[in-house]
């Protein structure tokens, strides 16, 4: 399989995952701003949107969408602990949690990666965002992970968008358990692994 990825974009959840499972792949970079391949070629043709993640099957199929991938590797995997058993609730709280991180997080955060928008209208996205991490906080406390003392597919998205905060004037330095669900998360292998091959400055 290939994982076309962007260094630290959110195409860096399932490339975590693809490590917590130890499943074979390469890693394929993509400037997004030339939507060029890092072999040169025309990412559009590989993905119309775009957008990464993107992972290209052995057989040539692609999907996009990273709640969708990160889903697609684990059952592959068959790693219940990061998405557990069809039809169990352990499982819908996991995919209730992934809804709420890329509907109301991850879109949260996109403008302020657009230089169009002006100060005040960013403002009002940070601090909206404030307040929803003072909720997922709330969720956070007496637990290691968002849905209990496991590490599934959504806590690896929740790291990866958090992770922007800092840099994009979103302070959420007072939000004791949200930090130490971050600290948590960047001591496992796989994150750290990541970075590593991403190219990444938290790498060293």
């Amino acid at each position: 399989m290939k994982l076309f990825y962007s260094p630290g974009a959110c195409s860096q959840a399932p490339h975590i995952l693809l490590r917590e499972t130890g499943t074979p792949f390469t890693l394929v970079k993509v400037d997004l701003s030339q939507h060029r391949t890092q072999e040169g070629g025309n990412y559009y043709e590989l993905n119309p949107k775009g957008q990464v993640p993107l992972l290209e099957l052995d057989d040539g199929t692609t999907l996009s969408e990273g709640p969708v991938i990160a889903q697609y590797i684990a059952e592959q995997s068959g790693k219940q602990d990061l998405l557990p058993a069809v039809g169990s609730l352990a499982r819908y709280k996991v995919l209730e949690w992934q809804n709420y991180i890329t509907s109301e997080l991850h879109k949260s955060f996109s403008p302020l990666f657009d230089s169009r928008i002006d100060a005040a209208t960013k403002a009002l996205f940070i601090e909206q965002l404030g307040k929803k991490y003072k909720w997922v906080d709330s969720r956070l406390e007496g637990q290691s992970y968002l849905t209990g003392d496991t590490f599934t597919v959504a806590d690896a998205y929740l790291f990866v968008i958090t992770g922007w905060a800092p840099g994009l004037g979103v302070d959420l330095s007072a939000l004791a358990h949200v930090q130490a669900f971050l600290a948590r998360v960047a001591q496992r292998d796989s994150v750290r692994a990541a970075w590593e091959a991403e190219g990444l400055a938290k790498a060293a």
